[in-house]
């Protein structure tokens, strides 16, 4: 089981707000996806991409539980791994060392980082080219 989180900054002009996706594969197909409006407003790029990793991590959990609990496939090891494409969220989500710059991100989102040091989950930087769930968060170029 893998997933990608990935958000657009600002996508919504009139409320500011942006908007988050994740995708889930096994054993590279899709089996979980999400596309929603975030419910706060970011302060920048970093702060909305750890909001989507955050909700990515929330839904990922559940579902690395449900797959295991019913033992779909033999030998499930290491932690569930997550990739994204903005290198300070991941560079953030890894740092184990507590920062005065991202104040405006509230609290509950740090189970990001808790969930990284108990090895619970394996957060990754992916090549923009490469993040799969563009699709769910970047509206399409016109033709």
């Amino acid at each position: 089981v893998e997933g990608y989180s990935n958000s657009n900054f600002v996508g919504y002009q009139d409320s500011r707000k942006s908007t988050l996706g994740y995708i889930y594969l096994l054993d590279g197909g899709a089996i979980s996806w999400k596309s929603v409006k975030q419910t706060l407003v970011a302060l920048s790029t970093m702060a909305a991409e750890f909001v989507a990793c955050n909700k990515a991590l929330n839904h990922g959990i559940w579902l690395w539980n449900f797959v295991t609990g019913l033992r779909i496939l033999e030998n499930v090891k290491g932690p569930l791994k997550l990739f994204c494409d903005n290198k300070s969220a991941v560079l953030y989500s890894n740092n184990n060392r507590s920062s005065s710059k991202p104040k405006h991100i509230d609290i509950k989102f740090f189970v990001v980082k808790e969930r990284v040091q108990n090895a619970q989950i394996s957060i990754k930087h992916v090549g923009t080219n490469s993040m799969i769930v563009n699709l769910l968060t970047k509206g399409l170029p016109p033709k």
